[in-house]
């Protein structure tokens, strides 16, 4: 296992190798299954390219050799910053293939994250696109290697300018490493890749995610949600988000023999051709996509009949929302309780209705263990909102570098402690509520953010609703509601009322109404609360400033 990695403890990996969770396979070796069997059918299909199993398979071997002229070996940290294109599954596949361990970052990173990725990696190489969305990749990667000299490379996707083109590596690798340097076969137990925490801090914490546990993972996914030879998975969002790579997402998907469909944004535009085009099975998007899409949906003239699944995932999804997948999409709706640093809960094809519509399912393996705690580490009845406590055979049991922070996010047992606020049903459902931090603490009491939101939703001229606290002299934090109307904005005495009269207790009513044209979302596609509570502040204190100006008559 990598320094600074956290392993299994060995009694636990020996019993998960044993129930055959962890079959002892690479991901390099896993491609190499998938192409005998996949042959020539079409793995990756982006814009006008079609790769084929086949294809795919040499491709990577190319890479493997081209990276591996260049001096990147085993163990060797290498920061991959890639959109959805086939060049970003061949580079992690041959990274892979070399025992190299690829960081996954999103393309929306700009210098303060990729500097920091690679400082802590200790990153000898960095990948990027040449231009992406109108911005120069290249002008990064300067800034980075005057920041970071120990990236002694960085690879271009395009034209180089004066780096190395991805090109010349794929053309310089004509042979494998292994046929040509004896290389030994990275160990299914090493870490294979970084995925990054979707946390609140400021700077993404780094998920080790080893070759066995993640295998298992996409190949546990896949099954679940039956997919085969004619599945066709669209990745709307960044191939480096969990979600798409492995839940089932990519792997999941070139596990099964399907095709992989790689979209340039989540946009409904660009989603309904490829759906329309490529017939589609399945697809995997956040809440804030899925609402873009049902309202694109009504002047849609594509066809999306071959759309069986829609999985939502990534944050709370509320009930209005989740009503319309069916009767406007016309596929079937499975909700996904998923995080980087592994668990996954779906809800399943055998599920009532309700259940669908109410929860997020319940685990993928019968190896998760599960608990919800109260505030004092005590088990919660079913029913009992609690924090979610999970580990398993695809669960970390630490994140990369950060011991003072592991000491708090798991327990001595090796229990992860997620942040999620979630209640347990009795038939063993898990439904969230929000996150322990998504919380307004007004006048003591705790208020969910995720809560109000899902009421503000019922009313018909709210589009988008977010909730973020600010403080407050007397109530020490005021709740902040920011709203995207349809059509003329209600006004906060009409949504306070609304509240009321679906129940909702008088001290969780919004203090506070901004209408805005659009809610800021990351790089993933979520609302970014972050964002928000500094707009929230900044508004206060803009509103106490113009009162204090005020003349007193």
């Amino acid at each position: 296992m990598l320094t600074g990695c956290e392993p299994w403890p060995e009694e636990i990996a020996r019993s998960y190798r044993e129930a055959g969770y962890w079959a002892g396979q690479t991901l390099g070796e896993a491609l190499r299954g998938w192409a005998a069997r996949g042959g020539d059918r079409t793995a990756v299909v982006s814009r006008d390219r079609r790769v084929s199993y086949r294809e795919l398979d040499e491709w990577v071997d190319r890479l493997a050799a081209g990276f591996h002229a260049r001096e990147i070996g085993a163990g060797d940290r290498v920061v991959v910053q890639l959109p959805n294109t086939p060049e970003f599954i061949a580079v992690c596949f041959a990274l892979f293939r070399l025992g190299a361990v690829p960081v996954f970052a999103l393309p929306a990173h700009r210098a303060s994250e990729i500097t920091h990725l690679c400082r802590l990696t200790d990153a000898v190489a960095y990948l990027v696109p040449a231009l992406h969305r109108g911005y120069d990749h290249r002008l990064l990667a300067r800034q980075v290697r005057l920041a970071v000299p120990g990236v002694r490379q960085v690879f271009v996707a395009g034209e180089p300018g004066e780096f190395v083109a991805l090109a010349d590596v794929d053309a310089a690798g004509t042979a494998l490493p292994a046929a040509s340097g004896g290389l030994a076969e990275p160990d299914p137990a090493d870490v294979a890749f970084f995925l990054l925490s979707g946390g609140t801090t400021a700077l993404p914490k780094l998920v080790p995610r080893t070759h066995d546990d993640f295998l298992y993972q996409a190949r546990a996914a896949s099954a679940v949600c039956g997919l085969n030879q004619d599945s066709v998975y669209l990745a709307a969002l960044p191939a480096a988000f969990n979600f798409a790579w492995g839940c089932p997402g990519v792997l999941g998907t070139l596990h099964a023999g399907g095709t992989v469909v790689l979209a340039r944004s989540a946009s409904p535009d660009e989603c309904f051709t490829l759906i329309e085009r490529e017939r589609v099975t399945i697809t995997s998007v956040v809440p804030t996509v899925a609402q873009l899409w049902l309202d694109a949906v009504e002047w849609n003239r594509r066809d999306l009949s071959s759309l069986r699944v829609l999985q939502i995932g990534g944050a709370k999804l509320h009930r209005e929302l989740a009503e319309r997948v069916q009767p406007a999409l016309g596929c079937r709706l499975q909700q996904v309780l998923g995080m980087a640093e592994g668990l996954i809960c779906f809800t399943r094809e055998d599920y009532s209705a309700e259940e669908v519509l109410t929860t997020q399912g319940h685990p993928l393996s019968p190896a998760d263990e599960i608990r919800v705690v109260d505030e004092h580490g005590r088990d919660a009845p079913d029913g009992e909102l609690g924090e979610l406590l999970t580990r398993g055979p695809y669960t970390i049991r630490g994140y990369y570098r950060a011991p003072e922070h592991n000491a708090t996010a798991f327990t001595e047992d090796g229990f992860y402690r997620t942040g999620d606020l979630v209640r347990r049903t009795a038939a063993g459902r898990i439904v969230v509520d929000g996150r322990i931090k998504d919380l307004v603490n007004r006048c003591g009491e705790k208020v969910s953010a995720s809560e109000v939101e899902g009421h503000l939703l019922a009313h018909p001229r709210v589009a988008q609703a977010a909730v973020v606290p600010a403080p407050h002299p007397e109530l020490g934090e005021q709740i902040c509601a920011f709203v995207v109307p349809s059509g003329e904005a209600p006004s906060l005495v009409e949504l306070r009322r609304l509240l009321l009269d679906r129940g909702l207790a008088a001290y969780k009513l919004p203090d506070r109404l901004d209408v805005v044209v659009a809610l800021p979302v990351t790089g993933l596609g979520k609302v970014d609360k972050k964002v928000l509570a500094a707009d929230a502040l900044r508004r206060v204190e803009a509103d106490q400033t113009t009162d204090a100006a005020r003349p007193v008559h």
